[in-house]
């Protein structure tokens, strides 16, 4: 492991005590940015102690499996300390595979960020 800082591969937005985050990539299928992206959103629950996380997909093209599994991890992460997350702005083909995968039953897709704000 070097010791140089990750680039950071999300963006945070504070609306309140909500924390939104939205991707830079389009594109989250590298395995070591997936990582990146798993330690960037573990922090903002275990440093930042942000409880109310909303994932705001609308730059994302395209996901791995292995990311959805960083997604899985925050939601547990975040129920465990009385948390919550909710999706948006997901495209259909990526919310296909939420489906496909009974993830949509786990956690809260919405289609807008303002319809994520108000599930808090």
């Amino acid at each position: 492991m070097s010791g140089q800082p990750h680039r950071r591969r999300i963006e945070v937005e504070e609306k309140g005590d909500i924390a939104v985050v939205g991707f830079i990539d389009k594109k989250i299928l590298d395995e070591q940015n997936i990582q990146i992206i798993g330690e960037q959103l573990s922090e903002l629950v275990d440093s930042e102690k942000k409880l109310k996380v909303v994932l705001n997909f609308a730059n994302v093209e395209y996901l791995s499996s292995a990311a959805l599994g960083k997604i899985i991890a925050l939601n547990s992460k975040l129920k465990k300390a009385n948390g919550k997350l909710v999706l948006s702005n997901i495209r259909p083909d990526i919310k296909e595979v939420f489906t496909i995968t009974k993830l949509d039953k786990l956690i809260i897709i919405v289609n807008t960020e303002e319809e994520a704000l108000k599930k808090f």
